[in-house]
């Protein structure tokens, strides 16, 4: 049986943009259009689009709606104020991580007068994502809406974001923080903008109606900017070190071991699911660790290569890719703790030969545009 892919608004503007569409997540999304080092380079010097209308989208809203949503992760989400987000992982009572989330607090909403936030979740876990956090909260009065299907994400990075998007929106754009958001008008219409991204540069996220989406990303063409597909922001991802879900974290990985013991507030979150597995593992260390690889020349290690250790196997690529900016083979991998430090020396197995690496400090790339907090 052959299974019918989902389509984003913006599907038929990428195909006029020659986008080379691919199967992604359920969703028939362009991998490239120009090519990938093209888009990744306008991202890094200058500004680039990108179509993510398949992440899943949440409105959630209730009078208690902080307290509900804290016990599903490690983050407090109390310390947000209106118009601040939080980037977190939602666990299971395994201390392993269900998906990798961000949180947009937006305070109280005037229409319904309760407290309201928007959550964006990855579209492979959308479905599960919803059925969980639900079963969480709907005994607390707690509304969740989904508008995966009913609005465009779109996404605009690069140093050069600003100053390309603010003539199409209606409020100032330099008020916006990192991790800041507002709703505002685009091309005169209601949208969410919030100054994210998965690139390791500055710019914004804009979540609207489907018919300002595809005004928007067309006029951002006529202007110049250059549409990006899945590969570019891959290679930007991997740069930034910015973990993919499904590769270099997932149910049987950890907040601990995958180095993002940051967004665990233990002092201020008595409760949260998965905080004795993680109590243990801050007791005890872990067993392996989240590292990043740099390969001596080019030879590209790729997901689900072998990691090696004076020829016996202890480890697996999770991303791998040769770095645009950089020009150098770069990768992550999870490996015994013991051999996780700056400067180890390990192997990697492509296609039957060995080729040597070394663990680097992560991220491999840090851009000087991207704003802090």
């Amino acid at each position: 049986m052959t299974t019918t892919l989902a389509r984003t608004p913006l599907y038929n503007a990428s195909v006029e943009l020659n986008g080379r569409m691919v199967p992604f997540a359920g969703w028939e999304m362009a991998v490239q259009f120009t090519g990938i080092n093209r888009e990744h380079e306008a991202v890094r010097q200058a500004v680039g689009m990108f179509d993510i209308s398949h992440m899943g989208k949440f409105i959630l809203r209730g009078e208690h709606l902080i307290d509900a949503l804290q016990s599903l992760v490690p983050s407090d989400f109390s310390r947000l104020q209106p118009g601040e987000a939080q980037y977190s992982v939602l666990l299971n009572a395994q201390g392993g991580i269900l998906d990798d989330i961000i949180f947009y607090y937006q305070g109280i909403d005037p229409v319904t007068n309760l407290p309201q936030g928007v959550m964006i979740v990855n579209a492979a876990t959308r479905s599960r994502d919803k059925a969980w956090i639900s079963a969480h909260i709907e005994d607390q009065g707690i509304i969740l809406e989904d508008l995966s299907k009913d609005k465009v994400l779109l996404a605009l990075q690069g140093p050069q974001a600003e100053a390309t998007l603010q003539p199409f929106v209606e409020d100032n754009l330099s008020s916006i923080k990192f991790f800041g958001h507002l709703n505002t008008t685009i091309l005169g219409q209601p949208a969410f903008i919030a100054r994210t991204g998965y690139t390791g540069e500055d710019g914004f996220e804009m979540m609207v109606d489907p018919n300002i989406g595809i005004q928007l990303w067309q006029n951002l063409a006529t202007s110049g900017v250059i549409p990006c597909g899945l590969g570019a922001r891959d290679t930007l991802r991997l740069e930034a070190a910015m973990a993919l879900y499904g590769q270099d974290i997932d149910l049987n990985t950890t907040p601990l071991e995958a180095g993002l013991g940051w967004i665990i507030h233990w002092e201020t979150k008595e409760k949260f699911i998965g905080r004795s597995v993680l109590e243990q593992q801050k007791t005890a260390g872990v067993t392996q660790k989240l590292v990043g690889l740099e390969m001596q020349g080019r030879y590209i290690a790729r997901h689900g290569y072998p990691v090696l250790f004076k020829g016996e196997k202890v480890g697996e690529i999770t991303s791998g890719t040769l770095s645009p900016t950089l020009g150098k083979a770069i990768s992550m991998a999870y490996v015994p703790t013991r051999l996780s430090k700056i400067g180890q020396s390990l192997d990697v197995e492509i296609r039957g030969k060995t080729y040597p690496a070394t663990v680097v400090k992560r991220p491999f790339y840090r851009s000087p545009h991207r704003p802090k907090k």
